[in-house]
Parts: structure tokens; C-alpha cells; sequence
């Protein structure tokens, strides 16, 4: 069973930065692929960023790139999400998921960590 516990949400200012944890159970992590979404209310959840079974490989949204780094720990079978000079626009619900398969497609996902930027 994979459970996704998203953690470091808040309320930030703009320019600031801050960064999102999402711990993740189960023996499945250090081999899969890891990804970042967001999503406001009333909107479709966005892609923002993903990272390979290793880490070697990343990849970006063009809205984050430069600003927001992804990383992991699989010893702590942890993801990160480093946000910086955030702007009112990435004010959004941030949910952590795993790709198994690395094919693109997400079989389970957290219940997400609301991030807001204030100006």
C-alpha cells in the first residue's frame, strides 16, 4: 500500500521561497518516478514538475523553470519541491504522485498541501 503525505504548505510572501516535502510509504518509491502538480479550485490540476527513479533526470513546466528545483531522498523515501521567488500565481493546492511504471502516468497521489503567496 503507497500512501503520499505532502507537507510544508503556508502562507509566504512573494519573492520568498519555501519548500514542500512529500514522504512516502511502501517500497515502491526508490523505483519509480516522482512528480509535482498544483491545482486551484475550479481549475484542472497542472503539471509542475517530475524527476526520474535515480534523480538523474528532471523536468520542468516552463512557469517554474529557474524558480523551482525537484529532488529526492530515497534513503528517506522523501520528495522535495524547492519553490523560490514565488509569485501570487503559484498560489495552488501542491499534490505529490507516483509513476510506478514511468510511463507518464500516475497511480497514486497525496492529499496535497495548499501553498499561498501573498503580495
Amino acid at each position: 500500500q503507497v500512501q503520499l503525505v505532502e507537507s510544508g504548505g503556508g502562507l509566504v510572501q512573494a519573492g520568498g521561497s519555501r519548500r514542500l516535502s512529500c514522504a512516502a510509504s511502501g517500497r515502491t518509491f526508490s523505483s519509480s518516478r516522482m512528480g509535482w502538480f498544483r491545482q486551484a479550485p475550479g481549475k484542472e490540476r497542472s503539471f509542475v514538475a517530475a524527476i526520474s527513479w535515480a534523480g538523474r533526470n528532471t523536468y520542468y513546466a516552463d512557469f517554474v523553470k529557474g524558480r523551482f528545483t525537484i529532488y529526492r531522498d530515497n534513503d528517506k523515501n522523501t520528495l522535495y519541491l524547492q519553490m523560490k521567488s514565488l509569485k501570487r500565481e503559484d498560489t495552488d493546492v501542491y499534490y505529490c504522485a507516483e509513476d510506478q511504471r514511468g510511463r507518464g502516468t500516475y497511480d497514486y497521489w497525496g492529499q496535497g498541501t495548499q501553498v499561498t503567496v501573498s503580495s
